[in-house]
């Protein structure tokens, strides 16, 4: 298509990549969600093995990588979750369903320019808050359900205890502009921690449990619907590239990545009619459920039939 972007270097992997059944649980049992951890270990370990790791950049888009795969897994649309796993990154939906009905040889073309309309296929999702424009990280919108989910990534590599503060300080001023604008919206944050933090600032590791859990919504406070924490961490020798692991064991089960796609993906559902995200529920409910995914066109076809 065009020049390469901050994501194509993940592209292979995640071509390669099977979408499979992220959900443990049986029918009848209680939600279970199982997350791909080799497969974030493989994407972070692009920026690494080439020296790119810095909080912001390549290293922060492979987590944005990751979490869009999840959310493809457990059955949201190739078009709805940003960043899509192809160029151009966000594209309205509309316009995808548009291009999929132009012959081959129109559509080639407008896919040709889309990276030069940055206001139809932009490179990043940036939404309107209460008080100001967020970029967000990872994103499900449409025109005719708004903005359903707003992920907010970050990643904390050294200098723990010291930046601590303005990270919460940050994450809790986008939690009240997004829940101000979209009450209804599954609105996330989502940290990565090297895991050296266990080892040369425990007490501050401490203090990121907590502001995980204080960051949450209570009682209608503002905060996210949901709040996750990862460990990562790497190692090699001038003879092996270096591969990065997951420190699973060491963060509490009530802050994990599992808990937090789980709550994630059941406020989506929560909060809409059964007609629409049929595929994600009947993933998640481990049932078949007897309903057609309604559109918008649908709606409408419906509402004029009415009258």
């Amino acid at each position: 298509m065009s020049k390469p972007d901050a994501f194509s270097a993940y592209d292979p992997i995640l071509a390669q990549t099977p979408s499979s059944d992220p959900w443990l649980h049986g029918p009848g049992e209680a939600r279970r969600y199982g997350p791909d951890f080799d497969l974030l270990g493989k994407l972070l370990s692009v920026p690494v093995q080439s020296g790119e790791v810095s909080e912001s950049g390549r290293f922060a888009k492979g987590i944005d990588a990751w979490l869009s795969h999840e959310l493809r897994r457990s059955g949201f649309g190739e078009d709805e979750v940003w960043p899509r796993a192809t160029r151009p990154r966000v594209l309205p939906r509309d316009l995808a369903v548009l291009l999929d009905k132009l012959p081959n040889k129109v559509a080639d073309e407008v896919r040709r320019r889309l990276p030069q309309l940055p206001s139809v296929g932009p490179a990043d999702a940036k939404v309107l808050g209460r008080a100001y424009y967020k970029q967000v990280d990872v994103c499900i919108a449409r025109w005719d359900r708004g903005p359903e989910l707003l992920i907010s990534t970050k990643a904390q590599l050294s200098s723990f205890g010291k930046n601590l503060p303005n990270r919460f300080e940050e994450a809790y001023g986008d939690a009240a502009n997004l829940r101000g604008r979209y009450p209804l919206a599954a609105v996330g944050f989502f940290f990565v921690q090297r895991a050296t933090i266990l080892e040369s600032e425990p007490d501050a590791f401490e203090r990121t449990v907590d502001m995980i859990r204080k960051l949450r919504d209570l009682e209608g406070a503002n905060g996210y619907t949901a709040t996750g924490l990862a460990l990562v961490d790497w190692s090699g020798s001038a003879d092996e590239l270096p591969q990065v692991n997951l420190h699973s064991d060491e963060i509490p089960d009530d802050v994990g990545p599992a808990q937090f796609l789980s709550a994630m993906i059941h406020h989506v559902t929560k909060v809409t009619p059964v007609v629409h995200h049929v595929a994600v529920r009947s993933k998640m409910e481990r049932r078949g459920i007897p309903v057609a995914e309604q559109d918008s066109a649908d709606a409408m076809a419906e509402a004029s039939g009415a009258e």
